[in-house]
């Protein structure tokens, strides 16, 4: 009997051993180029070129320095701080507002509707470029602007974001909602007093991923955006065309470009895996 009890043990801590094995590698392989990355920018481009892998010696700040005391960097940041949160505004506040009546109300032809929304995470914003261009450009007149950036970013967060959303809120308990309703409460009193601060993780999960989404979005902003209204990603790419020979202070622009979106990660991680933990049981 003892023999037969410890092989279920002896393969389950084999697996165990493969599983961590597979999620070291992961973890080497996403984690290893940021940290080169921001080692590299506390280098001189002579010690990149005489020992790429070592570690600094000794380690250098003026590349670093250079990168946050110029202009053009902190207008990189600023049109994408201003661009990510107008994004990340519209698509919280019009996606908790699709995804409530589809997930508290029941009409004819509801789960016809949140399919169009399943269907639109089908389809990337790098597939309507040229549409949204001309749309953008030509008919609105928002070419070049925060807005013109802004508005087609978070229509195409906005399917991601019911689609989390709304299993979230159908898991909210219906007796407070009636016990809501009995004393009083108007659905619009309902909706901002109880449903959205339960909803908070729910909230939080979709502001991250449509505020990341967007300050890493490069191919919209590139043709909608020029001269000082360029992005951060836009300003990568400028810095990197305009200073190829200076390995280093390309590695720290990159770097640096990093931080906000890597900072908000970490700072909400638990948060986020708590909203997709609702939407998941919902």
């Amino acid at each position: 009997m003892s023999e037969v009890s410890l092989k279920p043990r002896r393969r389950n801590g084999s697996t165990n051993i493969v599983v961590y094995l597979v999620a070291l590698v992961a973890v080497a392989l996403t984690v290893g180029p940021v940290l080169y990355g921001a080692l590299g920018g506390f280098r001189t481009n002579g010690q990149i070129a005489e020992r790429p892998t070592a570690l600094p010696d000794p380690w250098v700040v003026d590349n670093y320095a250079g990168v946050l005391s110029g202009a053009p960097f902190w207008t990189y940041a600023l049109n994408s701080t201003v661009i990510a949160v107008i994004t990340t505004v519209v698509t919280v506040v019009f996606g908790v507002m699709a995804a409530y009546p589809l997930a508290r109300y029941r009409f004819r032809g509801r789960e016809a509707l949140f399919m169009v929304f399943v269907l639109g995470l089908l389809f990337p914003a790098a597939v309507a470029v040229i549409p949204l261009f001309i749309l953008i450009s030509r008919d609105l007149g928002l070419g070049n602007t925060w807005w013109g950036v802004a508005l087609p970013q978070a229509a195409f967060s906005l399917p991601l974001t019911v689609v989390i959303l709304r299993p979230f809120l159908m898991a909210l308990p219906r007796e407070l909602e009636e016990a809501a309703l009995i004393d009083g409460a108007s659905r619009i009193g309902l909706f901002w007093r109880i449903i959205l601060p339960l909803s908070t993780p729910g909230l939080v999960t979709v502001a991250v991923l449509a505020f990341v989404t967007s300050w890493n979005a490069y191919i919209l902003p590139l043709l909608l955006l020029q001269g000082e209204m360029r992005t951060l990603p836009l300003g990568v790419a400028d810095f990197s065309t305009e200073h190829s020979a200076d390995t280093a202070g390309v590695l720290a622009f990159t770097t640096i470009a990093m931080i906000p979106a890597l900072v908000l990660f970490l700072a909400l991680q638990r948060r986020i895996v708590s909203g997709l933990q609702g939407a998941v049981k919902g």
